[in-house]
This record gives C-alpha cells, sequence and structure tokens, in this order.
C-alpha cells in the first residue's frame, strides 16, 4: 500500500520544519512544493502571480505523478499548502498516485506570526515566490484556512516545538508503520 504523509499548512506556518522532522524519525522520502517549484523559476522565469499559480499547479503534478511511479508499497512526507488548489484536483492525484493510505498534519500559527515569519525569510527565498505585498493577503488566508478534511488530521501549532512523540505515535497509529514502506 502507499501511504503519504500529508503536512499541510499556509505559507510560513512551519510547515517545512515539521515535514523534514517527520521524514527523517521515519527515514522516509519528502516531497516539497519549493522543492519542484524554485527550479521551474530557474528554468522558465519568475513571471507575475499568474506565471507563480502556472508553476504550482505544474509543481503538484509532478509531485503527485513521481509518486504514481513509486513501487507498492511506499510511504511519502508531502510538504505543501495544499488548499491553494481545489479538493476534488487533491482527490484526482491522491487517486492517480494510488495512494491508499493518508494522514494529515495541519500547521498554523496567529496570523502576526505568520506575517513576521513570512518578511523575515523574503530574502532567502526565490523572487519568483510573492513578496512583501502578499502579506495582507497572508494574514486574510490565516483567518479561513483549514486542513483538508480528506484524512484524519495531527493539528500541529507551530508556535511551540512540535509535539514529536505525541506525533509519531499518532502517526504509527493511523497509518500502522509508515516507515517501513
Amino acid at each position: 500500500m502507499k501511504r503519504a504523509i500529508l503536512v499541510n499548512g499556509i505559507p510560513a506556518s512551519g510547515k517545512s520544519t515539521v515535514a523534514r522532522g517527520i521524514a527523517e524519525r521515519l527515514n522516509c522520502p519528502l516531497m516539497t512544493l519549493d522543492t519542484v517549484k524554485d527550479p521551474l523559476f530557474a528554468e522558465f522565469g519568475i513571471g507575475d502571480r499568474d506565471h507563480n499559480r502556472k508553476l504550482g499547479r505544474a509543481s503538484y503534478a509532478i509531485i503527485f505523478n513521481a509518486i504514481g511511479d513509486w513501487p507498492d508499497p511506499s510511504c511519502v512526507v508531502i510538504d505543501a499548502w495544499f488548499g491553494f488548489q481545489p479538493l476534488d484536483l487533491l482527490d484526482r492525484h491522491i487517486a492517480a498516485a494510488g495512494l491508499e493510505g493518508l494522514a494529515e498534519v495541519w500547521c498554523h500559527a496567529p496570523a502576526e506570526v505568520l506575517a513576521a515569519r513570512y518578511r523575515a525569510r523574503l530574502a532567502e527565498r526565490s523572487a519568483g515566490h510573492p513578496g512583501e505585498s502578499y502579506i495582507p493577503e497572508l494574514v486574510a488566508l490565516a483567518a479561513r484556512a483549514a486542513p483538508t478534511g480528506r484524512a484524519p488530521a495531527f493539528d500541529v501549532d507551530t508556535t511551540a516545538p512540535p509535539p514529536w512523540d505525541a506525533l509519531m505515535a499518532w502517526l504509527a497509529a493511523t497509518l500502522g508503520d509508515p516507515g517501513t514502506g
């Protein structure tokens, strides 16, 4: 059975830190939207917001298409903001990838924390990502963002260190032993 841990949250919610920690603890592959998207920026240019969204959709598809070619059994941690695309598209990607076991880790923080984190990392990120002008949109998004509802979810408030022991026990109970594939 192919399984995936969807580490979800809006930009600057701490999902990349949580996703890396899970992948390291389980010794399983990590697929991140930015790992796919940043080389696309390098190859096709940074463009405007529409261009950014187009490369985001392509990155999303690339991740799930790649997982679809992986052997069965396997387990992967996927780091992405899953709310940026319609949920029926996520459903189609999950089905096409052959994912049968899913767990979702929902990462969040207060809007003012997200804004400060986003602002602090602007200089480190590819210029293809939205800049300072995105922060009001991010703050508004924080008020309405929610888990996908496509899998059992574990809530992580990233203003504190992740509760690794509880999270890993929950993943084992939800997916069996995801680290064994």
